[in-house]
């Protein structure tokens, strides 16, 4: 099932898609694939694995702190690329790479994107790739088959928004708040402002996906009523494999049941969207 297909069967069925983020390789490889498979089980509808990078820029200390484990357990890019192979044999959900671009760079672009078409890579997401420097990697994208997921920010301005829309596929990756990654108390009204003005650019062109902060119910239900087709949450999942690193059997229920709260919250999109438009309040 592609990323596209994934959101035609949720829009059909009134919900709204939940990504769900974790580090490849954290705490080690053999576990990911375990990881994806509790995350798919309690509802996540797309995974997203991080390739580790010594320098990751848009993270925060929660992230950043898988990062440094899987490194430390000898992750690599090719090693991402064979639990990704093995992830797949596990579930059908779309599998999306995040990547810094000093990977591909040092890999090479075409074989990069060749490696992760032939290991069943949907999508991938480069934060620090600006579309004005990405001809070579989505023509190479396009050609495996594997979808260029590219992000905006609350200050891009519409005219550079366009341009990205256009470079983009499978869904575009809002950056809610301006900072790193990481658990929020609550949705920035920046957010909400954000995802009004971006819609209409985004609609009947890409799905509008918001992450950075999403890690409680009322994030999902706030951002989905606002019109996003997606939330991604990340932090609040790599947060639960750290908090039962000793205990792998409670950490894949809890991983299920933290999934499963969020996905909840996606449902009854349209339901969502006329309670907060009427000016009410989700509890």
């Amino acid at each position: 099932m592609t990323i596209s297909d994934v959101f035609k069967e949720l829009k059909r069925r009134g919900e709204g898609a939940l990504v769900g983020y974790v580090t490849g390789g954290d705490p080690s490889p053999k576990h990911t694939p375990r990881v994806v498979e509790a995350l798919v089980k309690g509802g996540v509808d797309i995974v997203e694995i991080g390739v580790p990078f010594s320098d990751p820029i848009a993270d925060g200390p929660i992230i950043q702190s898988a990062v440094n484990r899987a490194l430390h357990s000898g992750t690599t890019p090719q090693t991402v690329f064979k639990i990704v192979r093995q992830t797949n044999r596990r579930v059908r959900t779309p599998l999306v790479l995040l990547t810094y671009y000093n990977i591909l760079y040092r890999m090479g672009v075409k074989r990069f994107l060749k490696e992760a078409g032939e290991n069943g890579v949907d999508g991938i997401v480069v934060p620090d790739l600006p579309f004005e420097e990405a001809s070579e990697y989505r023509e190479n994208a396009e050609k495996q088959g594997v979808d260029t997921i590219f992000l905006a920010a609350p200050s891009t301005p519409t005219s550079r928004l366009k341009n990205i829309i256009s470079f983009t596929s499978g869904f575009l990756y809002l950056i809610s708040v301006f900072g790193v990654t990481g658990v929020r108390r609550s949705v920035d009204q920046l957010t909400i402002r954000v995802i009004d003005k971006f819609k209409p650019y985004t609609d009947k062109t890409v799905p509008l996906a918001v992450g950075f902060g999403v890690s409680k119910p009322d994030h999902v239900r706030l951002i989905i009523s606002h019109g996003a087709e997606a939330v991604i949450a990340g932090s609040v999942f790599v947060k639960t494999m750290e908090r039962n690193l000793g205990d792998q059997s409670r950490l894949m229920k809890e991983l299920t049941a933290t999934a499963q709260t969020l996905k909840a919250a996606t449902l009854s999109y349209s339901s969502n969207r006329r309670y907060a438009i009427e000016g009410n309040k989700f509890p």
